[in-house]
């Protein structure tokens, strides 16, 4: 088994090694992926957050989306910016968080709707 094939079979819909082929993405309409890499990178620089904080909330997002691809990215992201595995591990919990209280919060729109059809 070689190095390559612990991401998993090629024909497989998520791959690792694709990661490293997202700016292939403007391969038919560079002039966009041009405009996004430079808001793109723009967006993760030091600002009012610091690039590790912005690679924390990535990574939180990352899981509430469930992207793979982010996940990787930004657990390696953050870990290069500083960021520890108990940080990494924190911002999974928030992100855990926000998902559950935004179903729970749902309750009560079905409240409400088997309100309104209660017999």
């Amino acid at each position: 088994m070689s190095d390559d094939d612990s991401a998993g079979p090629r024909d497989a819909y998520y791959d690792a090694r694709d990661l490293a082929r997202f700016g292939e993405i403007g391969a038919h309409r560079p002039e966009l992926a041009e405009k996004f890499f430079a808001w793109y990178g723009a967006v993760f620089e030091d600002g009012a957050l610091s690039a590790r904080e912005k690679a924390l909330i990535a990574l939180a997002v990352a899981h509430a989306i469930q992207c793979p691809y982010c996940i990787d990215a930004y657990s390696k992201g953050a870990l290069e910016k500083g960021a520890d595995l108990e940080q990494l591990t924190e911002a999974v919990h928030v992100a855990a968080a926000i998902r559950g209280g935004a179903s729970l919060v749902h309750g009560i729109q079905m409240r409400n709707h088997a309100d309104k059809i209660s017999m």
